[in-house]
């Protein structure tokens, strides 16, 4: 079992939500703030998102945090085309769907990691921390 994360470590990072819910942007973004990450911007979309990374290309961001099922453009082509533009940010895509083909081929497509919910929020602190090389 590994051992709780150091989350003093995490306190400057800054974290993208991209959710088409806003009940779940929300709650993810409690999860962050229950490991004092406060430093988070939020995306309803893929296409935000997008637009989002291009408008502050000066600003680092360290993590997106993705759900897989969104209108237009879902997390696994927000995921792969990240990887197109050759992006260095990682992508932790968020989701309900529990199918092995589907987790599979999301990771594929460029996710950097696949999570299925309901998550605690030690457990996304952990994805974080695998995703930026600090675990």
């Amino acid at each position: 079992m590994k051992q709780p994360v150091d989350t003093t470590l995490y306190e400057s990072l800054h974290i993208l939500i991209v959710d088409d819910q806003v009940v779940m942007r929300r709650i993810i973004r409690q999860l962050l703030g229950q490991k004092n990450i406060k430093n988070i911007a939020e995306a309803e979309s893929g296409e935000k998102a997008l637009e989002y990374i291009r408008r502050h290309t000066a600003e680092t961001l360290d993590v997106i945090i993705c759900d897989l099922y969104m209108e237009n453009m879902d997390g696994m082509e927000f995921a792969h085309q990240m990887w197109r533009d050759k992006s260095l940010i990682p992508v932790i895509i968020l989701t309900g769907e529990h199918d092995e083909f589907i987790l599979d081929v999301t990771k594929q497509a460029g996710a950097t990691k696949v999570m299925t919910k309901p998550v605690s929020a030690e457990e996304l602190v952990l994805a974080i921390g695998e995703v930026v090389g600090a675990v």
